[in-house]
């Protein structure tokens, strides 16, 4: 007997913009949604069926849901690996599972799992002490970079030790101690790139096209699809992607952040258990998005065709510096005017410099044309507060 899929209820963790577009294609195929989130107007509130108002640690909360839902998704990898676990053990399904997610929430253990099974990460080292990190720079040499081994996004959890003299202000800036770090080698690449992957219950996956990651200030700015890099470099990149769904038994959406070095090899930087910002292009120009493939994966469907339909350029929109209120968007109506433009508002309620508020994606005959059209949309689009 076929099974019917209308009945299946699928609970996200967090309600930001990853749940809300994940949810908008939960909702095409006509399954119930249950999110969890502590904030009663987050982004997916308008459009779940029900909506558990609850911190992102309350076990008592998870329960709720998984009681709630068939299976269990989230949108970001700051949670209770531990309460998911529990979950597990009474048998409730959660896609990405406990373990891959708990090994991935430390980038240390991250980096160790995939290092012994042969991909290729930059030089990497614990460091537990103002001693560790002098010997991280004998060892790498200055420039290297401190990390967070756990709750770092965005640049925050992330030091750059200039020189020996800058070791215990870095090491301070990290906690002095308090969290786990680890030190890495500065890679001098040439550009920052990340493959999107996704895995199915019955182990079929699916990559995307390359994209040229732009950031300013650690915070990803544009995304350029397809990247410019020699064929061999794809191919390497795409053979680790699909690696590392067999490493970390991934299932649903994963985001393989990597380094193209000067002479074109890959380096992995990091895993991202979820849909990923650098993936937004998908949604216009894929056939099928990294969102509709989540949950596609995670209800147990067939995957969809990932195929690049047009070069394509994805812009953040970012809360303006100096404004925090309620949001206020600008030059939405130009902006809409650029051809192949698409725009994303997340709706969120407050504005806040340098929060993530939405994104402009444009496609294109080439990606020159794209570029050029996202630019002008990211000089158009502003998101301020009323009181501006």
């Amino acid at each position: 007997m076929e099974k019917n899929y209308l009945k299946t209820r699928i609970g996200i963790i967090g309600g930001g913009q990853l749940g809300q577009m994940m949810l908008l294609e939960a909702k095409k195929l006509g399954f119930y949604v249950t999110v969890l989130d502590p904030s009663a107007d987050c982004p997916a509130h308008s459009l779940c069926d029900e909506h558990i108002v609850a911190a992102f640690d309350d076990r008592e909360a998870f329960h709720v849901l998984a009681d709630k839902s068939d299976v269990i998704t989230y949108e970001f990898e700051h949670i209770d690996a531990k309460a998911l676990e529990a979950l597990e053990e009474k048998g409730y399904k959660v896609y990405p599972t406990a373990k891959s997610l708990e090994v991935i929430q430390d980038k240390y253990t991250q980096k160790q799992l995939m290092y012994n099974e042969g991909v290729s990460v930059p030089d990497f080292m614990k460091t537990e002490s103002i001693q560790d990190m002098e010997r991280a720079g004998e060892k790498y040499g200055y420039p290297y970079m401190l990390k967070a081994r756990t709750g770092g996004y965005d640049g925050k959890g992330n030091a750059v030790v200039h020189s020996k003299e800058d070791i215990e202000s870095a090491y301070a800036a990290l906690g002095g101690g308090s969290i786990k770090l680890m030190a890495e080698k500065m890679v001098d690449f040439k550009m920052e790139t990340s493959i999107l992957a996704c895995r199915s219950l019955n182990g079929d996956v699916v990559t995307y096209p390359v994209g040229n990651n732009e950031h300013i200030d650690s915070i990803l700015h544009k995304t350029l699809v397809p990247a410019d890099i020699p064929v061999k470099a794809t191919v390497k990149a795409m053979d680790f992607a699909r690696k590392i769904m067999e490493i970390f038994d991934g299932i649903g959406m994963f985001c393989i952040e990597m380094f193209v070095t000067k002479d074109n090899d890959i380096l992995i930087n990091e895993v991202a258990p979820r849909p990923h910002n650098s993936g937004h292009y998908t949604i216009e120009g894929c056939v099928t998005s990294q969102f509709e493939n989540h949950i596609r994966a995670v209800a147990g469907l067939p995957l969809g065709n990932t195929r690049l339909i047009r070069p394509t350029v994805m812009v953040n929109i970012l809360g303006e510096e100096g404004h925090s209120g309620p949001a206020l968007v600008k030059g939405l109506y130009d902006t809409m005017k650029l051809k192949g433009a698409a725009v994303h508002i997340y709706g969120k309620a407050e504005s806040k410099p340098r929060r993530k508020m939405g994104h402009v994606t444009v496609t294109a005959d080439t990606l020159a044309e794209a570029e050029h059209l996202a630019d002008r949309a990211h000089k158009f689009l502003k998101v301020t507060s009323e009181e501006v």
